[in-house]
C-alpha cells in the first residue's frame, strides 16, 4: 500500500527541509518530494508538521508502555534495565500496535546497590520480580555478567554509580573502579556501548574516567565544573539529562500536564493520577542549576539525548508517563536553553545516530515509516508536538485517539 503525506512541514530530523511531500510505500519511506503518484491514499497535511517518530532514549517499560508510548508517537523506546524484553525483541520489531524497543538486559551493580531499594521499600509485584537480579562483586563477577546479558540479546550495557544520595536512599554501595572498568571494557569487548546511571558529579567522574559511552542521567547534587565539561565532551559520551524525572525528584510534578486535552485522551486514569505526583526526594536541588548544567553540555558540544526514565505508575515513581514525559522532556530542554528544533533533534536522528538505528530518526528515503504529524510548528512551539494528528509505525497509520486500557491485578 502507497500513501502520499502532501502540503505538510517537513522536519527531517535535522533541519525543515523545501520539500512538502513524503511517499510511504510499505514499511518504508519511498521518496520525499517529487510527484504523488497516481491511484495512491493522499493525506492533506496542510497546517501540520511531519516528523521522524520520537525516540525516547531512556525508559523502563512493558507492552503496555510501548503502548502507550506509540500512542504519543513515540515509535522506539530505549530501556536502561530489564529482564523481560531482550527474549521479546524480535517479535515486538515486527508489531505496527506498539513501540520499538531496544534494551540491555539487566544492568551491572554493586550487591545491595541501586535498584535493589525498590525491592526492599515496595510492596509492588511488579517491581519486586523487575529489580531481583544477580549482584556483582568482583571484576570477573562483572565480566561474567556483560557476557550473560549480551548472550541474552543485550543492545547496549547498563552500569550503576548511584550512592542514593539524590534518590532518597543514601549510602547504598557501588561498585569500586576496577569493577567499573572491567564492565566497560568487557562491553567494549563485544562492541556494546556502556552507559552508567549516575546522579552525582562523583559519580560522572568515575564513569567518564572508566571510558563510559553515555551517561543515562545528568548529575543533580551539584553543577559540574568547566573542567569536566570539557572532559565529558572530550571523552565522545553524550548525555540522557532526564529532566522530567530529575524535575519529579527536586518537588515538582507534572499535573498540568496531565491536566492537558492532548494528555488526557490518551492515558488511562492511573497514569494520569500518577503523572499528577511528584517523587520529592532530593527537595534541595535546584532545577534551574540542572538547565544550566545542559545548556553548558551542549554548547561544549556534547550530545543531548532526550529520555524520560518512566516505568510504572507507582506512588515511588510520579510525575511521569509513557510518551506523554518525553513530550514533557522537550519542553524542558527548550526551558533550559536549547532552541525547538535542537530539542527535536535530541528525540530523532542524534539518538538515533547514537544508539546505531540507521534505519530511523530521519525522514529519507529508504528509511523505516516510523512518522509523527502534528498541528502546529515544534520548530518554534516545541508543545505543538503533543498536537497529534496522526502516528505512523512501520507505515501503518495508528488510532491515537483510542485511550490506553491497562490490565491490572
Amino acid at each position: 500500500m502507497i500513501t502520499v503525506i502532501t502540503n505538510a512541514r517537513i522536519f527531517d530530523g535535522e533541519r525543515v527541509i523545501d520539500e512538502h511531500m513524503v511517499v510511504i510505500d510499505g514499511a518504508n519511506v519511498h521518496s520525499v518530494g517529487g510527484v504523488a503518484p497516481a491511484g495512491t491514499t493522499v493525506i492533506d497535511a496542510q497546517g501540520a508538521t511531519l516528523m521522524p517518530g520520537l525516540i525516547d532514549s531512556h525508559v523502563h517499560t512493558d507492552v503496555d508502555g510501548l503502548h502507550d508510548a506509540l500512542l504519543f508517537g513515540v515509535t522506539t523506546e530505549l530501556e536502561m534495565n530489564g529482564r523481560w524484553s531482550t527474549k521479546q525483541r524480535k517479535a515486538i520489531s515486527v508489531r505496527t500496535d506498539i513501540a520499538d524497543l531496544r534494551s540491555p538486559g539487566m544492568g551491572v551493580t554493586a550487591k545491595g546497590g541501586h535498584p535493589a531499594q525498590y525491592v526492599r521499600s515496595s510492596s509492588n509485584l511488579f517491581i519486586r520480580f523487575f529489580y531481583h537480579y544477580p549482584f556483582v562483586s568482583t571484576p570477573a563477577e562483572a565480566t561474567k555478567f556483560v557476557g550473560k546479558q549480551v548472550a541474552r540479546g543485550a543492545d547496549y550495557i547498563k552500569v550503576f554509580i548511584e550512592d542514593g544520595s539524590c534518590v532518597g536512599f543514601p549510602g547504598l554501595p557501588t561498585i569500586d573502579d576496577e569493577t567499573l572498568l572491567a564492565t566497560v571494557k568487557e562491553a567494549h569487548r563485544y562492541d556494546k556501548m556502556a552507559i552508567a546511571h549516575v546522579t552525582t558529579v562523583e559519580g560522572g567522574q568515575r564513569a567518564i574516567a572508566a571510558g563510559v559511552d553515555g551517561l543515562a542521567h545528568i548529575f543533580f547534587d551539584r553543577q559540574p565544573t568547566p573542567k569536566f565539561v570539557a572532559a565529558i565532551a572530550s571523552s565522545g559520551a553524550f548525555v540522557i539529562p532526564t529532566l522530567v524525572t530529575i524535575s519529579s525528584a527536586v518537588g515538582n510534578n507534572a499535573s498540568a500536564l496531565a491536566a492537558d486535552a492532548r494528555v488526557k485522551c490518551r492515558l488511562s486514569q492511573r497514569w494520569l493520577d500518577s503523572l499528577s505526583r511528584g517523587i520529592n526526594v532530593y527537595p534541595r536541588g535546584k532545577l534551574q542549576d540542572v538547565f544550566s548544567s545542559v545548556l553548558a553540555l551542549h554548547k561544549a558540544g556534547v550530545d543531548i539525548l532526550a529520555g524520560s526514565d518512566v516505568s510504572e505508575p507507582v506512588p515511588s515513581l510520579g510525575g511521569l508517563a509513557h510518551g506523554a514525559s518525553l513530550h514533557h522532556e522537550l519542553q524542558l530542554l527548550v526551558a533550559a536553553g536549547l532552541t525547538p528544533i535542537e530539542a527535536l533533534r535530541t528525540a530523532t536522528s542524534t539518538p538515533a545516530r547514537r544508539f546505531g538505528l540507521n534505519d530511523r530518526g530521519r525522514i529519507v528515503a529508504g528509511a523505516r515509516a516510523d512518522l509523527l504529524l502534528v498541528d502546529g510548528d515544534p520548530t518554534t512551539n516545541i508543545s505543538d508536538t503533543l498536537s497529534i494528528r496522526a502516528v505512523w509505525r512501520r507505515g501503518v497509520q495508528l488510532n491515537t485517539q483510542k485511550r490506553a486500557t491497562r490490565k491490572w491485578s
